[in-house]
């Protein structure tokens, strides 16, 4: 139980991260999180539920198995505009380039991979 509370403890923090570094998907993991929660504290899980933030995420989530085509826009946005930029301005080793673009690439591809709701 504890396990499964510093798991989604570890999931929430990294998807909050995500919202300001491309590299992170912060959907996936808020819903990572989320699912921690639900096995190891009830009590959390529904805050999760109840924030403006994530609660309706979560709920379409749990209904549908789907995130809405404007949040995959946005995450693909971000993943290519501040993602990219940084590579190209801040990274200077051609190894750590070609890493950081696989990973940008990963993350894209993964996010787009989710089902998109009807809008």
């Amino acid at each position: 139980m504890k396990l499964w509370f510093v798991l989604g403890t570890f999931f929430l923090g990294t998807a909050v991260l995500g919202i300001i570094l491309p590299v992170l998907p912060t959907t996936p993991l808020v819903l990572v999180a989320a699912g921690c929660f639900a096995k190891s504290s009830p009590k959390t899980y529904n805050w999760l539920l109840e924030s403006e933030q994530f609660g309706p995420l979560i709920k379409n989530w749990e209904a549908n198995r789907c995130i809405p085509l404007k949040i995959k826009r946005l995450a693909m946005t971000m993943i290519v505009l501040f993602g990219g930029s940084s590579v190209i301005f801040f990274v200077s080793v051609i190894w750590a380039k070609v890493a950081a673009l696989a990973l940008l690439a990963y993350g894209g591809w993964y996010v787009w991979q989710i089902p998109s709701c009807v809008e």
